[in-house]
């Protein structure tokens, strides 16, 4: 499905990636972990497109789509849910899922179904939404993209625990549906149990990955790699 492989960028003269291999084979869930700092977001950037890669190469479902444009990439299938959330603040909950509408089985009345709350707030404007809320908002815009697979960066940072449950059981249900997944988190707890595999960067490389099994069995030496 998405294959890095020994890519390399960074920001002006501040190398961040120093050749980094990653995959998320069809209908898997992959996380990527660290620290704060150690190039996670970037690599995530590069991927869709936000940031240039130097060298190396990414395939998304057999495109190359090293350094293309962001719209390509999203129109390829592959949705984003970035750090931040992204959300329009002047447009309404209704107008922001419009915006990334595209047929498929992921329609507004299915997204509305996911998450009720945002049928709820439909006429509010982005602005208005709590972080849980924009966070929901973010994530049914990814899918009425109707992607194969999405990249969320950081979902439940500074939601409070029962929204964080909310949005791990909602994760689940994508997965279910056979959409790949790449994020970033830091809840290992909530990981484990829906990601196959996991891959930890420390300064711009790739340090570790294995199954949910490995991780559960190395926790007590990775976990300074992994906590902030």
């Amino acid at each position: 499905m998405l294959t890095i492989t020994k890519l390399q960028t960074g920001y002006g003269k501040k190398h961040v990636l120093h050749g980094i291999d990653l995959h998320v084979a069809e209908g898997e869930v992959v996380s990527l972990l660290g620290r704060n700092g150690m190039g996670k977001t970037t690599s995530l950037r590069t991927v869709m497109g936000l940031n240039k890669a130097w060298s190396g190469s990414i395939s998304f479902r057999g495109n190359d789509i090293t350094n293309a444009k962001p719209h390509a990439i999203s129109q390829l299938g592959l949705g984003y849910v970035p750090e931040g959330r992204g959300i329009f603040p002047n447009l309404t909950v209704h107008e922001n899922l419009e915006m990334s509408r595209r047929d498929g089985r992921w329609t507004l009345q299915r997204v509305y179904n996911f998450f009720p709350r945002l049928k709820e707030r439909y006429t509010n404007w982005g602005n208005q939404l709590s972080g849980g809320e924009q966070q929901m908002l973010a994530i049914g815009r990814a899918l009425l993209l109707n992607p194969s697979m999405i990249i969320l960066d950081e979902v439940t940072e500074g939601l409070a625990p029962l929204i964080q449950r909310e949005i791990w059981s909602c994760l689940d249900k994508v997965r279910a549906d056979g959409i790949s997944i790449l994020l970033v988190d830091k809840n290992i707890r909530a990981l484990l149990p829906i990601a196959q595999r996991h891959y930890i960067m420390q300064k711009g490389e790739i340090f570790w990955s294995g199954s949910s099994d490995d991780l559960q069995r190395n926790r007590a030496d990775l976990d300074r790699y992994i906590t902030l």
